[in-house]
């Protein structure tokens, strides 16, 4: 796979996003992604042709949301193929003019934003099933330019951060003007230092065990206003929970789930960390990050229903994901030397599961398949076969 090299790089790099947008027999398609993932600059691409109403634009917005009905007669009028209205939770009303255009013209549409919160909280019209819904990630494995895992871990692939040569300065712009202005304003939170308080804590947490109970004493709220503070971080795209397996056998499980921000370099920057070096906790933290993003991001792109869970025994055995109905078993290990004890958590698995395959993935460059069928992946490797199609075979 050829890269720009590391002296290409850029702010203004051009890249080559996966992220398609088929309509097939769809009218319309709604896609939703963090702030600054290129969203629209991937809308331009594939429809350069398309009439753009961007409503960050302060005039375009207080104008349809005063007179909604105005897109109806704009489109009327023009009678454009396609449109794209970006940042559409900034009027929600929106979307009963757009449900309108679908049933009574050609005109094609296609719904843009950071945020499904928003529209779901103001029992917005979703169009009745007559769009499909996708998502944008930051950048993926083959759209990393100059692949540099340091540089990753550090700066994040939000693609502005990793190309740029002021990521610091970029960070801190947003998660000061996104993170604690803009998810503030749109999810109406009252107490801002808390909240504030809370970002800091749930980086602090990325990965691991969540007790609400704790969060919140941490904060300074109650347990009940940290799970809705999760559940914004949800709804705005800029986190996921991910749930233990619950199949038990012989082992008593951990039945609490763990919470991943999406990107490592708003991890790293509300840690408060100026950089994270290798052979670190906080890098091992940040690879397994990267890497659960990166599957994440694959199966959204071809749609894939495999189901993302962990394996953890309450005498601490654990496994990182487990995929599907014990399709896959991974350990992700941000180290270039694997310890005798790194495959334990696999071994027990297999014992009272039979995974498809088992893989520790981890700097290591040397492939290596030990007695027991474990496998020792380079984590490049790991992202080739993910990639390609190899790794994930589902129906």
């Amino acid at each position: 796979m050829s890269r720009i090299s590391s002296d290409q790089i850029t702010a203004k790099t051009p890249l080559k996003r996966l992220r398609r947008l088929d309509f097939e027999d769809a009218r319309a398609i709604i896609l939703f992604g963090p702030r600054k993932t290129g969203k629209t600059t991937l809308l331009r691409a594939l429809y350069p042709k398309a009439k753009l109403y961007d409503l960050l634009l302060s005039d375009l917005r207080t104008d349809l949301t005063l007179h909604p009905h105005h897109l109806r007669e704009w489109v009327l009028a023009e009678k454009p193929a396609v449109i794209l209205l970006d940042e559409i939770q900034k009027v929600p009303e929106l979307l009963n003019e757009v449900h309108w255009l679908l049933e009574n013209t050609e005109t094609r549409v296609v719904l843009c934003g950071s945020s499904p919160r928003k529209l779901k909280r103001g029992a917005a019209n979703l169009l009745g099933g007559r769009a499909f819904q996708v998502d944008l990630f930051p950048l993926v494995y083959p759209e990393i330019p100059d692949l540099d895992i340091e540089r990753i871990l550090n700066q994040g692939l939000i693609p502005q951060h990793y190309l740029g040569k002021s990521s610091d300065r970029f960070l801190k712009a947003y998660i000061n003007q996104y993170l604690r202005e803009e998810i503030i304003e749109e999810s109406r939170i009252r107490k801002l230092q808390a909240f504030h308080r809370f970002l800091e804590v749930a980086a602090l947490m990325n990965g691991e065990l969540l007790n609400y109970a704790n969060v919140a004493s941490d904060c300074g709220v109650s347990a009940k206003s940290i799970r809705e503070y999760y559940q914004i971080l949800t709804d705005t795209l800029l986190g996921f929970p991910l749930s233990p397996w619950s199949k038990v056998k012989t082992r008593k499980l951990i039945e609490t789930e763990k919470y991943y921000l999406f990107d490592c370099g708003v991890v790293r920057w509300l840690r408060g960390i100026s950089h994270v070096p290798p052979k670190t906790k906080e890098f091992g933290n940040l690879f397994e990050t990267w890497m659960l993003n990166e599957v994440r991001a694959f199966l959204s792109y071809h749609e894939l229903p495999a189901r993302m869970s962990f394996w953890r025994t309450t005498s601490n055995f654990e496994v990182d994901l487990i995929l599907g109905d014990m399709d896959l078993a991974i350990e992700f290990k941000g180290t270039d030397t694997l310890r005798s004890d790194d495959p334990k958590g696999l071994r027990a698995l297999a014992e009272e599961h039979k995974p498809r395959r088992s893989l520790i993935v981890s700097l290591e460059k040397k492939y290596r398949k030990l007695p027991d069928g474990i496998e020792l992946l380079h984590f490049e490797q790991f992202l080739k076969e993910l990639w390609s199609g190899r790794l994930l075979r589902f129906k």
